[in-house]
């Protein structure tokens, strides 16, 4: 199931797993790849779990349509709340070393349903992107809704292939 607003567009799936060993998979930017439904995210470049907001991590990216075709986006964790939500702005890092982001925040819940079973919303918002991007003639968002069907899926399959004693979110922060 997937819903577009004016400014997000999300999508819900149950996936049988425990909202725990989901959670480790997102914060694992080694698996962001794998996830991904478009084909775009190639590799983490920035390999350490995500465990704190305002951490960065970078991922090497590839688009037919960007001037470049290969590229880089910087992420920065803006909601870390294990093993209920996770959430990260993507940007550039411009030439002069400094972080820009766009706006636009990728967010997942998840919602335990008991103990082996999780409902996890992927909710791409770009209500926060500034008037001088959007002059830019970028379409926001710049994919289908099925995206985030397709990327719930990956998700919940790299889920279940995760083995729950070694890929669990500790408060420690390690996976």
């Amino acid at each position: 199931m997937h819903t577009v607003d004016q400014e997000n567009v999300s999508a819900t799936l149950t996936v049988a797993v425990p909202a725990a060993r989901v959670f480790a998979v997102l914060a694992d930017p080694t698996t962001h790849s794998a996830i991904d439904g478009t084909g775009w995210v190639q590799e983490s470049v920035d390999r350490a779990p995500l465990t704190e907001v305002g951490q960065i991590f970078r991922m090497d990216m590839y688009h037919a349509n960007h001037p470049n075709g290969d590229y880089q986006v910087v992420n920065k964790v803006q909601v870390l709340d294990p093993p209920r939500a996770i959430g990260w702005l993507t940007g550039q890092e411009k030439g002069d070393g400094h972080l820009e982001f766009g706006g636009w925040i990728w967010h997942y819940d998840l919602a335990p349903l008991g103990p082996s079973e999780t409902e996890v919303t992927l909710t791409y918002d770009w209500s926060a992107v500034p008037q001088f991007i959007r002059d830019r003639g970028i379409q926001f968002p710049p994919f289908g809704p099925e995206h985030l069907t397709n990327s719930l899926h990956h998700l919940a399959e790299l889920a279940e292939l995760a083995a729950p004693t070694s890929r669990a979110w500790t408060p420690g922060g390690s996976i």
